[in-house]
């Protein structure tokens, strides 16, 4: 309503949907040198796809720190239950943590209640829990497992929407790997057809993404149990030198000066002499 003053309404105020109150204040804030935080680039390839009977993961091993290389050889697919696994993309702090509080979640029921996880459990408690944070903790994840609804893959994204599908990727090599998938998916693939495919897709965004390199890992999970291949292929090793490789022969640097100083360390007294 409109509250009148001598029978005078106010004027009405123009309705703006943008606000522009800190365009301003940021201004000055760069004038004085003080620059506003830039978004950091994390890089992952990790992916996943349906086989018949089971689900196989798969991830690249680059951790980054903006432009460094700060682990060659970390493990990305993260347990969840015995049944289920989890590839995460962003970082690794919060896809380390979040991956964690679900694994303990369902340990506590399990013990309750005396039956298998479902996959769709983590799901739901993940996408909860992501996107009561809208984005800000950084957990790009690839969920799968197999329970007594057989095969299950879906993607959980940071924002906390979800996918399920046959085959998907995540992470800043997502789009080459994605470009493998759609070219060589086909419906009821086997174990090992399942392993070469994911297999291939990783090795494309190592190839094709600055932020992911070094190994490959690979989870496959089936009815019956679980396999972890780890460091299934290590396409970037790198091959050391052999210790003492360098020889160089006597006289290769010329000796410009030479001296020889003697010091008497035994302050005058005989090897043994000890003192009373």
């Amino acid at each position: 309503y409109q509250r009148r003053v001598h029978g005078v309404a106010p004027p009405a105020r123009e309705r703006n949907p943008f606000s522009l109150e800190n365009q301003s204040r940021n201004e000055k804030l760069a004038l004085d040198g003080l620059k506003p935080p830039k978004c950091r680039k994390t890089g992952t390839t990790i992916c996943g796809v349906v086989f018949k009977g089971g689900v196989a993961l798969a991830a690249d091993t680059r951790a980054t720190e903006g432009p460094i290389v700060a682990d060659k050889n970390c493990e990305k697919i993260h347990y969840i239950a015995p049944n289920i696994y989890c590839c995460g993309a962003g970082t690794a702090a919060d896809t380390e943590n979040v991956t964690a509080m679900v694994a303990s979640a369902l340990a506590l029921q399990r013990l309750n209640i005396g039956k298998q996880s479902r996959v769709k459990q983590a799901q739901t408690i993940l996408k909860q829990h992501l996107f009561r944070y809208q984005g800000h903790v950084s957990a790009a994840l690839v969920l799968g497992g197999v329970d007594v609804g057989g095969p299950y893959l879906s993607t959980v994204a940071p924002h906390g929407s979800t996918d399920r599908l046959p085959y998907v990727t995540m992470g800043s090599g997502s789009l080459a790997a994605m470009a493998v998938f759609e070219s060589e998916y086909k419906d009821d693939l086997t174990e090992k057809e399942a392993i070469d495919l994911v297999h291939k897709a990783i090795l494309r965004g190592i190839f094709e993404d600055l932020g992911s390199g070094s190994n490959v890992d690979i989870r496959v999970i089936r009815k019956d149990g679980t396999e972890y291949f780890r460091n299934y292929d290590k396409p970037n090793e790198r091959v050391f030198r052999a210790p003492k490789s360098y020889v160089f022969p006597k006289g290769s640097v010329v000796v410009l000066k030479e001296t020889v100083e003697h010091f008497n360390t035994n302050n005058g007294k005989a090897p043994m002499d000890i003192d009373k």
